[in-house]
């Protein structure tokens, strides 16, 4: 805590787009009487100072070095809450579909003949290191949503994440459902929050915020194929943003793709 009170909060970024940072930034700028309850000790985003004395922190970002399991620790040893912020820290995202294919032929496409001078391994989500004490989940994250979980943080309450699926906030906004158009989307299983902001706008839900509770999967697979879509291009639906989640099933034996 600072001397006046407040709470220290620090940001801290891995391997990401830094979008969910951004929409942080932004959301302070509409609710700026948060800058008034809490003090931000470190943020690369916003600040140049890095302060090393904090009680919570928001990490973005996948974990895709094994130094960074190390830069991890350190910083759940310092920290008395930590957050993942955002679809890679909290799945391992977009970066976690790089173990889908053999990590050498990754390294040389990206890196090409510098292949061996750049550190990485498969990507993972940031629980997969360190206790994680909740997540706010998205790519990005809502602005909204973000505003509502510090809120609660201050108060010693539960982050108000949603438990139900993005199908519910489609009724509530009166949009057609996508199948109805002829085309996918991964709504009756990926959790809300999100004000069905992609199904709204015509686009697919692809499942950035991860799942809800015991999703329904066989019932989704069977809604997909029979939209028409093939077993590969399920597979590819369900694998952009939970690559790793699909992966420690087929490890348990509980799932088929």
């Amino acid at each position: 805590m600072s001397q006046n009170g407040k709470p220290k909060i620090a940001f801290f970024d891995f391997t990401c787009c830094e979008g969910c940072q951004l929409t942080v930034i932004d959301s302070l700028q509409t609710h700026p009487e948060l800058l008034d309850v809490v003090d931000i000790v470190q943020f690369r985003e916003a600040m140049s100072e890095k302060g090393e004395d904090y009680l919570v922190a928001f990490i973005e970002g996948s974990c895709t070095r094994e130094s960074d399991e190390e830069r991890l620790r350190k910083i759940r040893e310092q920290a008395s809450i930590v957050i993942a912020l955002g679809a890679c820290a909290h799945l391992g995202g977009i970066n976690s579909l790089k173990a889908l294919h053999p990590l050498e032929d990754v390294r040389k496409y990206v890196y090409g003949d510098k292949a061996d001078w750049y550190e990485t391994y498969d990507a993972r989500p940031i629980d997969a290191v360190i206790k994680v004490d909740g997540e706010i989940p998205g790519c990005p994250i809502d602005r909204d949503e973000f505003i509502a979980c510090v809120k609660a943080l201050l108060m010693g309450k539960k982050l108000p994440i949603p438990d139900y699926p993005v199908c519910v906030e489609c009724k509530l906004k009166e949009n057609v459902c996508l199948f109805k158009k002829g085309k996918v989307c991964l709504g009756p299983i990926t959790r809300a929050g999100c004000n069905a902001i992609c199904p709204t706008y015509g686009a697919s839900c692809e499942g950035c915020r991860g799942y809800i509770t015991n999703p329904n999967d066989d019932s989704m697979r069977e809604v997909l194929a029979e939209a028409g879509l093939s077993v590969d291009e399920i597979t590819s639906i369900y694998t952009m943003f939970t690559t790793y989640q699909v992966q420690q099933k087929m490890k348990q034996g509980k799932e088929t793709v």
